[in-house]
């Protein structure tokens, strides 16, 4: 059964496969060990960016902005979104890939 962020995040993930070698993805399982983190982490064109998908109309949670703040503060790149075109647009528009 697929859950709604599902459907957001397997567009986003065929789409980063395109990039071929110039996007490393790692998914992390959060067991509850360990620093919170996103549900993507990416290594695209040699900027770290970190993605959250959310179900049309959430938010991240107070947890999850934390956890982009702090990937800003370090230097890196963190996007959410509630739809995959709006994901996709956002790493587009961020690391100049038009």
């Amino acid at each position: 059964m697929k859950t709604p962020e599902s459907y957001i995040r397997d567009p986003v993930r065929k789409w980063l496969k395109t990039l071929g070698p110039n996007c490393y993805r790692f998914s992390p399982v959060q067991m509850g060990m360990g620093s919170p983190t996103l549900d993507d982490l990416c290594c695209i064109y040699g900027k770290f960016v970190g993605l959250e998908y959310k179900a049309p109309g959430k938010v991240p949670t107070e947890r999850q902005q934390l956890t982009m703040r702090q990937m800003h503060q370090a230097g890196g790149i963190a996007i959410w979104g509630d739809s995959s075109e709006s994901i996709i647009e956002q790493i587009k528009t961020t690391l100049g890939l038009q």
